[in-house]
């Protein structure tokens, strides 16, 4: 059987192609990271470069050996028990997928609802509901990624903080790509995932805890592969809840030093550039975004309505046997969106995504 693990033009919302360089890193060996005091000192290391491009103190950096929804979970967990009251701002799968999780852990959860085709930007709404409940936690997504919006976190955050609620926020695909500060935008609990913005393999989830959020995990003192707990003394005893995966860690070390190199700044100009070039291509042919309006458009994916003379099937094979890969969506937005990510490398070359779209073009003429 012949399986199609990659594309030359790979352009799906993640996970992104991984720079060949961190591929690298894996091949090697490495000892035990229980054992040898080099693992703690390249751990530290990714603590203080994450902590300066995502606007957190290094102690308030984690990072778990795990798929991105390790942190999700663990998060959610770690600060709220049955019958807490949480408060979560969906408008999107992933959204409405917080209240699912939060639901299964028996909180009382409400939800403040909008369209999947409009960013969360109706401020005055969200206070009075926050105002009204009271909740311990309030969760939102900053990038929509199936529907391709980003909600407006850092206007959020400050509402939130008001209320003396934590703010919990998944900004699993934006994160590098766009430009986050976790202090300035009152978030406590931020969460990423390394397949995205970042371009390497789904096996790290990254968190950033804000000191009034560890003052609540310690009260929660949860308990699981995936607590947080663990990690807030894991360096000073260089004792980690399980044996860490030194190998991705060193690849994570890597790809930030290479971020810090070309700056952050120029990191956040690419991602938009690609995002640019993608709604002005797709528009002059005639597609039609998701989003309601452009300004809510993320910098990291384009979510773009299927066109009515085609199934998002055979679109998508047609696209395949020309060497491209884009995405389908999720939920009740499968088969009628699909999208284009620029994340991370994806963002490398426009030229790269300036023929993955020439490509699109001549499909759709055909």
């Amino acid at each position: 059987n012949v399986f199609v693990m990659s594309l030359p033009l790979d352009f799906v919302p993640g996970p992104s192609p991984v720079l060949e360089e961190a591929l690298a890193l894996y091949a090697r060996q490495y000892s035990s990271p229980d054992l040898v005091d080099g693992f703690v000192d390249v751990y530290v290391e990714v603590q203080k470069k994450l902590g300066n491009v995502l606007g957190s103190p290094q102690e308030g950096i984690v990072v778990m050996s795990g798929e991105g929804m390790l942190a999700l979970w663990g998060a959610l967990k770690s600060t709220v028990k049955a019958g807490d009251k949480v408060l979560c701002i969906a408008a999107g799968v992933f959204g409405f997928g917080l209240v699912e999780m939060a639901e299964k852990i028996g909180a009382e959860v409400h939800v403040v609802n909008f369209e999947y085709d409009e960013a969360t930007r109706d401020l005055e709404r969200i206070r009075e509901e926050i105002e009204k409940l009271g909740p311990k936690l309030v969760t939102a997504i900053h990038c929509e990624t199936p529907s391709g919006i980003l909600n407006p976190i850092e206007q959020i955050g400050p509402l939130v903080r008001e209320a003396g609620a934590l703010f919990y926020v998944d900004f699993v695909s934006s994160a590098i790509g766009v430009p986050i500060n976790v202090t300035e935008s009152c978030i406590d609990l931020g969460l990423l995932g390394s397949q995205k913005c970042l371009s390497l393999p789904p096996d790290l989830s990254i968190l950033t805890v804000s000191d009034r959020a560890w003052k609540v995990i310690e009260e929660v003192a949860y308990e699981g592969y995936d607590a947080i707990l663990p990690w807030k003394s894991a360096v000073e005893k260089k004792y980690f809840p399980y044996t860490h995966n030194w190998r991705a860690v060193a690849a994570l070390n890597f790809v930030l030093d290479k971020l810090e190199e070309e700056g952050f700044d120029r990191v956040a100009k690419r991602h938009l550039s690609a995002a640019l070039l993608c709604r002005k291509r797709t528009l002059a042919m005639g597609l039609e975004l998701y989003p309601k309006s452009e300004s809510d458009c993320s910098p990291t994916v384009t979510a773009i309505k299927v066109p009515q003379n085609w199934k998002w099937q055979d679109l998508n094979k047609a696209l395949q046997n020309h060497g491209v890969l884009f995405g389908g969506s999720y939920g009740k937005l499968a088969g009628e969106v699909f999208r284009i990510g620029h994340m991370g490398t994806q963002t490398a070359d426009l030229k790269k995504l300036e023929t993955a779209l020439d490509i699109l073009e001549c499909i759709l003429k055909q």
